[in-house]
């Protein structure tokens, strides 16, 4: 398994909201289960140097969420959906 910064958050962000080992490599059938025993290892290891890295990416998808909320909200989805259709 090749690890970068964006595999590894992934990782994490799986294990910390509480996926096993097993469950996070049935989740993504790229890795093998031993690549995400390793990967999870490896950021206890180095938990102190990481986290500030794993709390900035959270703290960016959250502005990214909440700067398109009302994009992405349900309410009108029916209508905004249908009205991209009669565009088409």
């Amino acid at each position: 398994m090749q690890l970068n910064y964006s595999t590894l958050n992934v990782l994490v962000r799986a294990f910390q909201r509480g996926a096993t080992a097993e469950e996070i490599a049935l989740d993504f059938p790229s890795l093998q289960l031993a690549g995400v025993y390793q990967a999870i290892g490896y950021y206890f290891q180095h938990a102190a140097e990481l986290e500030p890295y794993v709390e900035s990416r959270e703290q960016d998808a959250a502005q990214l969420l909440s700067a398109h909320e009302d994009s992405w909200a349900p309410k009108g989805l029916r209508e905004r959906l249908l009205a991209r259709r009669v565009g088409l």
